[in-house]
């Protein structure tokens, strides 16, 4: 037996084809009685079935398949309507079990049938199916417009660390499958309300049909032939309404079943018994009634003293309950703390965040939704999304704590349990910068925007409205902070990109270009290789959203060195449109500081190759000379308005980077063989040491 519902469950595709397929021919073949009675009586169990199963549910989203199952069940209620039709108007028999539902259901009594048959039908009608396709509709409705806030609570649990990439996937997908149930059940519960129209239709054609039938083609007396189909119709009614109204019971049982993690049984016993008064005051208001002349006592009593004492054992039992409760509370409260291993704690002391952000005391509110422009965990999500976005790369979790060891308003930023930077905010006070066209004097407290290093000051929160009358720029000490943040990580974005991540980001890569991926790696670089290359790049601030461009680029290069630096230069000339793209005036045209001939002369003949590679040997003399030089030709350009760009041969352009990368870290230095076709240059300045 087991091997065969082991075989069965391999081919439950085949079942469900073969039910569809019987319903079909069910419709067209004639079906002898024995067959019928069997169908009639599956139908009955399987509607059965359908109703305890959903009694048991925990939440609707489990049984998914209910739609499908409903207009499953509906159909092949219809098809046995047809046989039974067939039969009765055929040959005046439909088998033994819709006779019996003719009989001894109803005792032989065709209008007692009648009418319990209406009956059931406007109970499923009216009541059920009206009631579970209102629910169905409302349900369907609210989760829709509930999708929206369940999408951003799982982005911000997410953004806080508090689940993994895979639990997010997986809550994203349960608002899915939610929101595509509940839309199915509102159309799912129409079938039920066509087919207990069916059915009224079906029981009058078979009744007016049967007659005619009767008297017409088998010589049948009026009477005996209205007695005869009469019982046969009220029978294959009542054989096909019966499931037909369970399945009702199970549809509206699963609309408007909640969440929960018991049963429905489960549910009503524990929440009905938690309200151990209202049993106790029903059977004592039941016990009244006895006392009103006319009415039976003994019905009334019993009852009444039933639901008394079920109400008082139910209070006694929650009493017992709430003092286990509270005693192991208390247990609990006084036990002392449970001590870790030291294996745990050796663990714990070895774990490291890859990104931190250590705040005051005093900045708490913040971390609690205190802030003006909203919490600052939220900001900080978006951050990383922002950058994620901006350089092409995964940007890890912040891990943001409170710590005593620092000042009530100061914060430090860690990037691999080191310190990076640190800032401090004044209390009751706002950051005023001045973009340059102010038109007055602010009075405040002098300091320096810690992003930028620009001039700032600290006014009082209720001088905002004056200073930015006056044309500063005024944040809070939050947008400080997330500023702040947001080119740290931009500046150490570089660090934080790991082997596993650039694992991850090609495995992206192969879904759409998978070519490029199983050419290159393993096969010519190694993901650490590759890794390289990706820092390389990030580190002077070069978006790897294009991920097969690089990586096509290094493949194509690696066959002739594996140095990542080198392969990271062959990989600007291939993202050299996007390189400049920031640097472009509107009509593409690029203004630059180029290198004297001389000059670049000189920088190429410094360079010394090594075992360990290439680097800049120049005179310390003339290699200040050059930066200084530089610094004022980046200074004229500025002062102009303008944002310059440093070109010069691919020979030198990685060890000028690096020459001047302290002294002008925002300067971009490029190739020429990095300019692409379309794109004129300016030449604004010439550097000569």
């Amino acid at each position: 037996m087991e091997n065969l519902f082991q075989r069965l469950g391999r081919h439950t595709d085949l079942l469900a084809a073969g039910v569809v397929v019987l319903v079909v021919v069910m419709m067209i073949v004639p079906l002898p009685p024995l067959i019928l009675d069997l169908a009639i009586t599956l139908n009955i169990s399987v509607a059965l079935a359908v109703v305890v199963a959903t009694l048991y549910l925990p939440r609707p989203l489990d049984f998914s398949a209910f739609p499908s199952l409903l207009l499953l069940t509906t159909l092949f209620r219809l098809a046995i309507n047809v046989s039974v039709t067939r039969l009765i108007l055929l040959e005046g028999d439909a088998g033994h079990v819709v006779e019996a539902f003719g009989t001894f259901v109803v005792g032989g009594n065709v209008v007692v049938g009648l009418v319990i048959f209406l009956v059931l039908v406007v109970i499923q009608m009216v009541v059920i199916t009206a009631g579970a396709g209102r629910v169905a509709e409302v349900g369907a409705r609210f989760t829709l417009d509930a999708m929206p806030g369940k999408q951003m609570a799982i982005d911000a649990d997410l953004n806080a660390g508090q689940i993994t990439e895979d639990q997010a996937r997986e809550r994203r997908a349960d608002i899915s499958r939610e929101a595509d149930f509940y839309g199915a059940m509102d159309g799912a519960s129409k079938f039920v309300k066509g087919d207990a129209i069916a059915a009224v239709l079906i029981t009058l054609i078979n009744l007016v049909g049967g007659i005619i039938v009767g008297v017409a083609m088998m010589g049948m007396p009026l009477g005996e032939a209205a007695q005869h189909f009469s019982l046969l119709t009220v029978g294959d009614g009542l054989a096909a309404q019966i499931p037909a109204l369970l399945v009702s019971v199970a549809t509206g049982i699963i609309v408007t079943r909640s969440v929960s993690e018991k049963d429905l049984g489960a549910d009503i016993a524990s929440q009905i018994g938690a309200q151990h008064k209202a049993p106790m005051v029903a059977g004592v208001v039941i016990c009244m009634f006895a006392l009103v002349p006319g009415l039976p006592k003994l019905p009334f009593l019993v009852i009444g003293a039933g639901f008394f004492f079920i109400g008082r054992a139910a209070g006694k039992k929650l009493g017992v309950a709430e003092d286990a409760t509270a005693a192991a509370e208390l247990a609990a409260l006084n036990a002392p703390a449970p001590l870790a291993s030291p294996r745990d704690q050796a663990l714990e002391a070895l774990s490291l965040d890859a990104l931190e952000l250590s705040i005051g005391f005093g900045l708490v509110p913040l971390v609690d939704g205190g802030g003006a422009s909203g919490s600052l965990p939220q900001r900080v999500g978006a951050v990383r999304r922002q950058i994620a976005g901006e350089v092409g790369t995964i940007i890890p979790s912040v891990r943001i704590h409170d710590d005593v060891m620092i000042g009530s308003h100061d914060y430090v930023m860690k990037v691999r349990g080191t310190e990076v930077a640190r800032g401090s905010l004044l209390a009751g006070h706002q950051l005023a910068l001045d973009p340059g066209d102010a038109i007055g004097q602010l009075d405040g407290i002098p300091t320096t925007e810690p992003a930028f290093g620009l001039p700032a000051m600290w006014i009082a929160d209720a001088r905002r409205p004056e200073a930015e009358a006056l044309g500063y720029t005024v944040v809070d000490g939050e947008s400080v902070i997330v500023t702040h943040l947001t080119e740290t990580i931009r500046r150490h974005v570089a660090e934080l990109l790991t082997r596993q991540d650039v694992r991850s980001l090609l495995d992206r890569l192969k879904e759409v270009n998978a070519a490029v991926v199983e050419e290159v790696v393993p096969d010519l670089l190694s993901v650490g290789e590759l890794q390289r290359v990706l820092q390389a790049l990030l580190r002077e601030g070069v978006s790897i959203r294009d991920l097969g461009a690089v990586v096509e680029a290094a493949g194509d290069r690696a066959r002739i060195t594996r140095d990542p630096d080198l392969l990271a230069e062959y990989a600007r000339q291939a993202l050299g449109r996007t390189i400049l793209a920031p640097y472009l005036d509107a009509d593409h045209r690029l203004r630059a500081i180029a290198l004297d001939p001389a000059m670049e002369q000189e920088v190429s003949e410094s360079i010394a190759q090594t075992t360990d590679g290439e680097y800049l040997a120049m005179d310390p003399a003339r290699a200040h000379a050059l930066v200084q030089s530089l610094h004022d030709e980046v200074e004229q350009a500025s002062a102009r308005g303008r944002r310059p760009v440093l070109i010069c041969s691919s020979r030198c352009r990685r060890h000028l980077r690096r020459l001047v990368e302290q002294a002008l870290p925002q300067l971009s230095v490029c190739a020429y063989n990095e300019i692409a076709p379309g794109i004129s240059v300016e030449t604004i300045g010439v550097v000569s040491a």
